[in-house]
């Protein structure tokens, strides 16, 4: 729950910084703005920057509506595959934590399961589930659920359980299409609006780089990046950590050497790890890794061995073992 609330906080508080900040400092310049020295301004450079920020909007709208809605019959195809195509494989619950409010029509569960991926190797995943059932009790810590997993782990979702049926929420899908509409009808109303009171007819020669038009899909865009950015110097993981984690072998790895990168996050060292380590094929590889290291997490840089993950087609493809089990 507290981690919940402050998640929304901060969603809530980028957003603001995006959106309604960059309005008010733009508007409350402007204020006294002089209507004349639109005459001056070259209109090439206004209409070049009225064009990138069209672009920079299209960028964000296509991702969004990508995400939101093609997402969603790219996940229920994929669905299909698994439950034709899929490796079968036992998980144990190992850990069940309800998540849906007491009046919901479902009892949604947060699991934590323990299964084999791809390669043999045991890892814990968490995923989230909706009992339709909930009289069988059937997702209680302790007992065992059938998994059908990926074997090209290409998109999402990268397992099933076996005795799910693929089902398109119509209801969540028109809200989500009409949440794009939305957003993208408030964006076509800003630009006539910006339009119809900034212009004085002389066209687009009021638009300028300070102009919420081009530094609100500029901050989006920007805070796309940071949340990628933060999240991969967090953890040490990059967008194919998942795939590690479903295709990848464990083994230890030797602690060859401990070094501080220089780097701060939230006043934590990022250390480089420095190990070595065999593949299947009995070849020695040395690679490094980078993980931000708090208090709690000291003394794993005096170990003399690390779990960790490789990709058996890359061995210098690696991971941390505690770090994938969070995922």
């Amino acid at each position: 729950m507290k981690k919940n609330l402050a998640i929304t906080f901060w969603v809530l508080y980028m957003l603001f910084f995006a959106i309604p900040f960059p309005m008010i400092l733009y508007y409350g310049i402007n204020s006294n703005f002089d209507v004349s020295t639109l005459k001056t301004k070259d209109p090439y450079w206004a209409l070049g920057t009225v064009l990138l920020s069209v672009l920079l909007w299209l960028i964000i709208l296509i991702g969004y509506f990508q995400k939101w809605i093609i997402q969603v019959f790219i996940n229920k195809n994929n669905f299909e595959k698994i439950k034709l195509n899929g490796i079968r494989r036992e998980a144990e619950i190992i850990g069940s934590k309800k998540t849906s409010k007491p009046n919901s029509e479902f009892d949604t569960y947060e699991l934590e399961l323990c299964f084999k991926n791809l390669a043999n190797t045991e890892i814990i995943h968490k995923t989230h589930i909706t009992d339709t059932k909930p009289l069988e009790k059937r997702f209680e810590a302790g007992k065992s659920v059938g998994l059908l997993l990926d074997r090209y782990m290409k998109n999402a979702p990268y397992f099933v359980l076996s005795s799910a049926t693929p089902t398109l929420n119509t209801r969540n899908l028109i809200l989500r299409i009409l949440g794009w509409l939305f957003f993208t009808a408030l964006v076509i109303l800003y630009y006539f609006f910006s339009y119809q009171t900034e212009s004085h007819g002389m066209g687009w020669r009021f638009m300028s780089a300070g102009h919420p038009l081009l530094i609100i899909p500029l901050v989006l865009l920007f805070y796309r990046v940071l949340v990628r950015f933060i999240f991969r110097k967090l953890t040490g993981l990059n967008p194919d950590s998942i795939t590690l984690k479903f295709k990848g072998v464990q083994t230890q790895a030797k602690l060859i050497n401990v070094s501080q990168t220089g780097t701060y996050i939230n006043d934590k060292p990022m250390m480089r790890f420095e190990v070595e380590y065999k593949d299947t094929k009995n070849h020695v590889h040395q690679n490094n890794l980078k993980k931000v290291i708090g208090v709690l997490d000291l003394d794993m840089t005096k170990k003399q061995f690390l779990d960790i993950f490789y990709d058996p087609e890359n061995p210098k493809h690696i991971a941390l073992a505690n770090d994938l089990n969070k995922i």
